[in-house]
């Protein structure tokens, strides 16, 4: 059993006790012992987390690639030299299985997965099982990343008929794609409570074989059955839930969820989460007044003070890893994803607007730094994740987290300088060590590193304030500052040399528009132009990179070439739902940061796309991919959870409320309350499970402020007036700046623009609800009592 095993991704539906949805959990758990499924009692599939642990990507490949060596997915290219015939996802598999009436084995992962990781060198690499594989099976591979659908489809059957999910996810697939058989992860071998992957093929091949009627019947029973259970439609509703109830119910979930002295919804292993903590602080914004509303700003900044002190987060590198496996967020699993960054700047640079404390925004500003200086294409875009396997040293088997933890020698090696005016002799070494709390034996507990992989290693979480610090050796808080910062720098130096963790350099527009989201935003709050100009580098690659102007569609991929090159498949990968509303989004965002029209008209266009190909006229709602791509699929969803990632209906449903403020379209407000229609019913039962789209029902019902700032954008006045509003929390509204010029692309779409003037020649502040506009403000502080009304 891992340290790092990953938890089940819970079946998405009403849980009892309410337990907090998992979201896009990744992995799979050794704990959860019967979490493959069995259809028809076919296989008693245990998909538990034991065996060795390595790094398929490092090992010795096989002199002869297979066809996925042609690809561009970093996952599908680490297994191009397995002993498997492994067909990428496409119409040749298909005809494959077809022709030879032989069913799919589809195996679903992604490049960064540590349990993909194993699953590949316990089997995938092995010969004989490779030959079953080759022989009896049509294999196919997806990287989950690449194409959502494929695995949003087959994560419903696998959730839906076992325990959980996770990746690597296994399905066995009928030629005509649908699954019958599925689970996680699989050791190789038969255990004493647990079947081995070689017995499971070799019973599905018998079975196919000889008896294969029961599993079509099966497989189609559950298919329908699926169909039906997913469907989310508006039916005879016409109007959204109410938002007052719909909100208390979703903070009453949450609370009771909550954990007082850690922070966090949930118990080991906890997940950043995000859509949560801005769930709460929408919540404190309407109800500050009240005790529940105090109880949720407290919820949330306790919550993101405690990550950003605990192990899940790199003190040495910054960034933040993908989750911890305890509930005091210290020992994570060292992944590092870029969604997480994301929107997790965004967070914090939310709780500095609402306490002003800058231990906020410091951590907001370490992850942009860490992003720009790991995760940036020269080109403007950003990777997808980088791994936390790697390599003790050189040629050695990696080990997760071995580029991140360190040992008590290693740290007072670097450190070895004595710390003056202390009140007993101290070094450097030493008080980071303390501080930080590292230990001689180090301090990851065996319960923890069952394989003792972690043995005398530790990893940073800060143990005490720089108070307690200070005072517990007779220093200057400011001393004890200086030090511990100098001394993090001379770690990060030394860790330069160690060997890196892979880094997955496919970029995806959907993460690329958070993370345009998060540089537009936090340089915003904080007045960083610098910030927001790595927003627009982002947002000019999307448009150059990802953006066919002859269709007006999103592709969803394009990857590092060499040279800093970008290069694309062929045919091009294109847009998935959730690549249009998070690019849009961050759109704008990046309007409202940087007041550059032209984003915001590309917003527009993208949002006519989104609209004509993934709007479903008659239930409501978006599907999450287009008709035309997911042909073939069992299921058309729409995504009805706000996980590590956050529905794209949920985006969208903000998106258009923000279209139609920036706009006055009547279209995209109908369309915001169809979709929130639509949800109602999902919202009504289990709220905690899309606590984003309960804020932007709450948007809907309470009425949007129209900013508008009238003046020169370069006139110092005007900008204090846009940075006034930039340092207020107001999730409910569009900020606007008029320049005066009635041929505007923002005239043209508000005439109502056109009569608000300057005030004796000065910027001057409009804010405007429910078409009335206040009396004209030209200074900051009178705009900021208006605002925080």
């Amino acid at each position: 059993m891992s340290h790092l095993s990953s938890p089940p991704e819970k079946h998405k539906g009403e849980r009892k006790g309410h337990r907090l949805p998992r979201g896009s959990e990744r992995g799979s758990s050794s704990q959860d012992k019967n979490r493959s499924v069995t259809v028809g009692s076919l296989v008693p599939m245990s998909a538990g987390g034991k065996g060795s642990r390595t790094n398929c990507s490092w090992s010795t490949p096989q002199k002869v690639p297979n066809r996925l060596i042609s690809e561009k997915s970093p996952y599908l290219l680490q297994h191009a030299y397995n002993p498997v015939d492994w067909y990428p996802w496409g119409q040749e598999a298909f005809d494959k299985a077809r022709k030879e009436n032989k069913p799919i084995f589809l195996s679903v992962g992604y490049s960064t997965c540590h349990w993909c990781h194993l699953m590949e060198e316990e089997s995938f690499q092995n010969e004989e099982i490779g030959r079953l594989l080759s022989e009896d099976f049509v294999s196919v591979k997806v990287d989950r990343e690449e194409r959502p659908d494929v695995d949003k489809a087959y994560m419903t059957f696998v959730q839906a008929t076992s325990s959980g999910g996770g990746w690597p996810m296994s399905v066995w697939l009928t030629p005509s794609l649908q699954p019958f058989v599925g689970g996680t992860y699989f050791p190789p071998e038969d255990g004493l409570t647990r079947v081995g992957f070689r017995t499971v093929l070799m019973r599905i091949r018998e079975q196919w074989k000889q008896n294969k009627s029961p599993l079509l019947k099966t497989s189609q029973r559950v298919t329908t059955a699926l169909l039906a259970r997913s469907e989310i439609s508006m039916g005879d509703r016409q109007l959204p839930p109410s938002a007052v109830t719909t909100n208390s119910r979703c903070f009453q979930q949450l609370d009771e969820s909550y954990d007082e002295e850690y922070g966090g919804f949930a118990e080991a292993p906890k997940f950043p989460t995000p859509v949560i903590l801005s769930f709460l602080f929408s919540y404190w914004l309407s109800h500050r007044l009240t005790q529940d509303g105090a109880r949720a700003q407290q919820m949330a900044l306790h919550t993101l003070k405690m990550m950003a002190n605990g192990g899940i987060r790199d003190h040495v590198g910054q960034g933040f890893h993908r989750y911890s496996t305890d509930r005091q967020w210290h020992v994570p699993h060292f992944e590092k994803m870029l969604y997480d960054q994301a929107q997790l700047t965004v967070a914090y640079s939310q709780a500095f607007q609402i306490s002003g404390d800058e231990f906020y925004s410091e951590v907001a500003k370490g992850i942009l730094q860490y992003v720009a200086r790991n995760l940036s294409h020269r080109s403007g875009g950003f990777y997808s994740a980088e791994d936390g396997d790697s390599p003790p040293e050189r040629g050695m088997r990696p080990k997760e987290g071995a580029f991140y933890v360190w040992t008590a020698k290693e740290v007072q090696h670097l450190l070895p300088e004595p710390v003056l005016g202390t009140t007993e002799p101290l070094t450097s070494g030493q008080l980071l060590m303390k501080h930080y709390g590292l230990t001689e034996a180090g301090n990851v507990s065996p319960g923890q590193d069952p394989k003792g992989e972690l043995q005398g290693q530790s990893v940073l979480t800060v143990r005490y304030s720089l108070e307690l610090t200070a005072a517990r050796f007779g220093l200057e808080v400011e001393a004890v500052r200086t030090l511990l910062s100098s001394g993090l720098e001379k770690l990060f130096q030394a860790r330069k040399h160690r060997p890196k963790p892979h880094l997955d350099s496919k970029m995806l527009a959907a993460w690329n528009g958070l993370m345009v989201s998060g540089f537009a935003v936090t340089g915003a709050v904080l007045g960083q132009e610098r910030l927001i100009n790595y927003a627009i580098s982002g947002a000019k690659f999307l448009k150059r990179h990802m953006f066919d102007v002859a269709s007006g569609r999103l592709m969803r991929t394009c990857y590092a070439g060499s040279g800093g090159t970008v290069e694309h498949s062929n045919p091009p990968c294109w847009g998935f739902l959730e690549d249009y509303a998070f690019v849009v989004r961050g759109l704008l965002d990046l309007y409202e940061a940087s007041q550059e029209s032209a984003w915001l008209e590309w917003a527009l266009r993208l949002q006519d796309t989104q609209d004509r190909l993934f709007w479903d006229s008659q239930g409501g709602g978006y599907f999450c991919s287009e008709a035309e791509l997911g042909a073939g699929l069992p299921l058309r969803l729409k995504d009805d959870q706000d996980g590590a990632e956050p529905s794209a209906n949920s985006v969208s449903a903000h998106n258009l409320l923000r279209l139609h403020g920036f706009t006055g379209h009547k279209d995209w407000m109908h369309k915001c309350v169809c979709l929130l229609a639509a949800f109602s019913e999902r919202m009504r039962r289990v709220p905690v499970a899309l606590p984003e789209m309960v804020r932007a029902l709450s948007a809907h019902q309470q009425t949007l402020k129209q900013i508008v700032i009238c003046g020169d954008p370069q006139a110092k006045d005007t900008k204090a007036l846009l940075q006034c509003v930039h340092s207020i929390y107001i999730p409910n509204k569009v900020l606007i700046l008029a320049d005066g010029d009635p041929s505007s692309f923002l005239c043209r779409q508000l005439p109502f623009l056109s009569t608000l003037r300057r005030l004796e020649d000065q910027a001057t502040a409009y804010v405007c609800e429910n078409q009335a506009c206040s009396i004209p403000i030209t200074e900051p502080c009178e705009l900021r009592k208006l605002l925080h009304q």
